[in-house]
């Protein structure tokens, strides 16, 4: 780039400063857009890179093959004693598991539990995560049965400025213990799904009695192979092996029940679990779209305004030629100075960046920061990028101008009408993008509050949640006096325990039903054990039938005689899974299994769980003295004020059970964990688009300028022959309006298949409606015209002598 190329760019600026402003700005905020959404998708797909030697590291899944079921899919979680036979079947196999994460024990100080992010792994946990040690040698520390590792911000904010190690700590996570600090880890970062503060060795004696049972899930299981090769003829081994193992507790063909898949660890955060959709990886996919389209929009924009005003340098590109310039030459100037532009609007676009990342943080739930280290070069190779796909096509453009028939001419070229199908071309192209985006947003906006606001099947509002009654240190009579004491709280109008509760709180299980006259094991069902009055609490919708009550001594699943049925409800879901004609067919039909069970109530479902899930078919069994079950968790229906009544449910908990820490919310909050991620993708596409369309605006305006200046003498000879102020403003809005009602014809098509794969993921989803389409279209057209308005009033109101006289 020479100093005459650097000369004509500032002077280009400066003498067209709203051109400057419109194209730099256009290009700042795309950029910006870009540079954002680039960051998020960054972080997204970075989950466990920074774990040195990640792509070495396997986690196993269970792969249930139960059609119908909703425990059908894959899942990151094995059965205990899994590493222990592959290890015992294939020598060298280098594993580890953790059990637990986040909340998974507690801190006993002076008496008080404190909830801590707390895992119990093997000895040889090191040999496959390398976690950065601070202090200690993570290869050794864990040799003892009694050791444990802190993180960095556990050991300071147990031990302040004191040296943690070989201090002595009471943690409980099966049962209380004594433990010695033997090592301290650096603090995990964001991008990991690992919640570690401390780590425990995993007990020597299996501490559950489904450990070694195929079929049930205690923990996660990572293996780690030298190599991809090495992984994939592991995996080859284990059809053979899962059938040989699993035939005890699966039968024959276990493999056609209960697969083991090798996942590479790197990809475990964006896989979809079980029977939900690819939602993570499509969320983040289109935002990485809409970053994408975004910066598209914007180079569009910069080269729609930079052919229409190309003919406003014809004559200097002339007068170059007719010095000896070649079209090489002026191509290559042309180029520089867009590239030159780029960089201007990229060092805006950072500061918009840095501006604007604190709003996406709070706006999104995140943390990102610019790594400059790794932004500024990418930014460097995006201004080459952009400045040369932006500067082309005007580049080209210019150089093309015949220098005689420019100078002889007494106005500058506009480009023909080639040029301006060019251009209109271009704001097609925009306005579909945006229209797009407009009917993304409002599909997106209208799922999220369909979600939050639908019918569940069970009243909501008024309903709080204990989990930490579960936990199995807790004595039975223990139970009872927490149940008594929350039913004895002002407020409270009724407490039922169960081992199922709203927001995946608690534990249900899978069990297959055989059915009359049937061939097979029968449909897998969930079931869920309830006690006095739990349908009553949640509010649950009788469908036929009657529910549990103590005046019939048989409900009662461990009254019941071994030989008799045992009384079930069903959901509605059930009906149709079990072969019932109807709910009322239902009643009083009796399905097998281990025991013969008899239907005696129809409910409606009940979502508990996240809107992506299908509910799938539920049995509930009833036990009166559901307080001895250490798999209890507390719903307590109240009235009044939710933060009242959980810091009296939490005094309550306090003064009864301090030795386990409190874990208790209301079922609103329960459930917003299950719509966060929508909210927050909702929230960031929102933004993204809202960007796109003002650039679109910016480059329409500043295109509706230009072409209103260009048509000045036009307008006055119009009006001399006598046509109205209102007949030059239609003239004028529906020049832009034309290209924008093609849009739609694009922006439909393409909304409505994106849309429809994005609601796809959800089994409670709202209806893809043409109101959406038709509205984004309306509103659309009300911001074109709009946005040229003002221009063509102006135009419109020149006095015919001056517009005839205008040059």
């Amino acid at each position: 780039m020479n100093r005459f190329a650097l000369l004509s760019l500032y002077r280009s600026l400066t003498r067209h400063k709203l051109y400057a402003v419109l194209n730099i700005g256009g290009l700042a905020v795309g950029i910006a857009v870009f540079l954002v959404l680039g960051l998020y998708v960054r972080f997204e797909t970075s989950f466990e890179r920074w774990l040195p030697d990640h792509d070495k590291v396997y986690a196993v899944q269970t792969v249930w093959n139960l059609p119908g079921s909703a425990g059908d899919g894959a899942y990151p979680y094995t059965m205990g004693g899994l590493l222990e036979q592959m290890q015992e079947d294939f020598p060298g196999t280098v594993g580890t598991r953790i059990r637990g994460g986040e909340g998974s024990g507690s801190v006993i100080r002076g008496g008080i539990a404190t909830s801590e992010d707390m895992a119990q792994v093997d000895p040889a946990f090191f040999s496959v995560f390398n976690l950065p040690m601070v202090k200690g040698d993570g290869a050794t520390a864990l040799r003892e049965p009694a050791s444990i590792l802190l993180s960095e911000s556990a050991a300071r904010k147990y031990f302040g400025q004191t040296d943690p190690i070989g201090q002595t700590m009471t943690l409980a996570f099966d049962a209380p213990s004594s433990y010695r600090v033997s090592g301290v880890f650096r603090d995990l970062p964001k991008n990991s799904d690992f919640k570690l503060a401390i780590l425990t060795v995993l007990p020597r004696r299996p501490p559950s009695d489904n450990w070694y049972r195929w079929g049930s899930s205690s923990l996660q299981t990572f293996l780690r192979f030298n190599t991809p090769d090495a992984a994939r003829a592991f995996q080859g081994k284990l059809h053979a092996f899962v059938d040989r193992r699993g035939l005890k507790d699966i039968g024959e063909n276990a493999w056609g029940t209960q697969q083991i898949a090798l996942l590479p660890l790197d990809r475990l955060h964006l896989e979809p679990e079980g029977s939900q959709s690819a939602s993570r990886k499509m969320t983040v996919a289109t935002l990485g779209v809409v970053g994408l389209l975004t910066l598209l929009i914007a180079i569009v924009n910069y080269v729609n305004l930079a052919t229409a005003r190309a003919g406003l340098r014809a004559r200097e590109v002339a007068m170059r030629k007719v010095l000896g310039a070649d079209r090489g030459t002026l191509v290559r100037q042309f180029i520089g100075e867009a590239v030159l532009t780029v960089a201007v609007a990229a060092l805006v676009g950072l500061i918009l960046a840095e501006l604007g990342l604190p709003l996406v943080n709070a706006a999104g739930g995140l943390s990102l920061v610019i790594p400059y280290g790794v932004a500024v070069p990418a930014l460097a190779a995006l201004v080459l990028l952009v400045g040369i796909m932006a500067g082309l096509y005007p580049a080209v453009l210019l150089a093309r101008f015949p220098a005689a028939s420019v100078l002889a001419s007494a106005r500058a070229p506009g480009g023909g009408r080639a040029g301006t199908r060019t251009r209109e071309a271009l704001v097609v192209f925009q306005f579909a993008l945006a229209i797009a985006f407009m009917i993304g947003t409002a599909v997106l906006v209208a799922q999220t509050r369909h979600v939050r606001h639908t019918d569940l099947g069970f009243k909501r509002d008024g309903l709080l949640v204990v989990r930490s009654l579960r936990d199995n240190t807790i004595p039975a009579a223990q139970r009872r006096s927490v149940a008594a004491a929350l039913r004895a709280l002002p407020g409270v109008t009724s407490v039922s325990l169960g081992n199922s509760a709203v927001g995946g709180s608690g534990e249900d299980n899978g069990n297959n039903v055989p059915l009359p006259g049937v061939p097979g094991p029968g449909p897998n069902l969930r079931w869920v054990i309830t006690g006095p009055g739990f349908f009553q609490t949640y509010g649950a919708r009788l469908v036929a039938g009657r529910l549990f009550d103590d005046s019939h001594a048989t409900d009662d699943s461990r009254v019941s005689a071994k030989g008799q049925a045992q009384a079930i409800i069903i959901n509605r879901h059930a009906i149709e899974t079990l072969h019932f004609r109807s709910a009322q067919d239902a009643i009083g039909k009796t399905v097998g299994g281990d025991r013969p069970r008899t239907v005696i109530g129809v409910i409606d479902d009940m979502r508990f769980f996240s809107p992506r899930e299908p509910v799938g078919p539920y049995y509930y069994i009833y036990y009166h003295d559901a307080e001895a079950a250490d798999t209890a968790v507390a719903s307590v229906r109240f009235s009044g004020d939710p933060r009242a009544m959980l810091a009296a449910v939490r005094g309550v908990w306090q003064r009864l059970v301090p030795q386990v820490p409190f874990d208790g919310a209301t079922a609103e909050k329960r459930l917003d964990a299950f719509y966060q991620a929508d909210d927050r993708a909702t929230r960031l596409f929102g933004m993204g688009a809202g960007l796109a369309v003002l650039i679109g605006c910016v480059g329409l305006w500043g295109l509706a300028s230009f072409n209103t200046s260009r048509r000045v003498r036009e307008i006055g000879i119009r009006k001399t022959l006598g046509a109205s102020s209102s007949d030059i403003v239609k003239l004028l809005v529906g020049q832009f309006l034309r290209p924008v009602l093609i849009a739609k014809l694009v922006a439909w098509p393409l909304a409505f298949f994106a849309m429809r794969t994005w609601l796809a993921g959800f089994d409670d989803r709202i209806a893809l409606s043409p109101l959406f389409f038709l509205g984004a279209s309306l509103l659309a057209v009300v911001i074109a015209v709009l946005t040229v308005l003002g221009q063509s009033l102006r135009a419109s109101r020149a006095a015919p002598a001056w517009a005839l006289r205008h040059d």
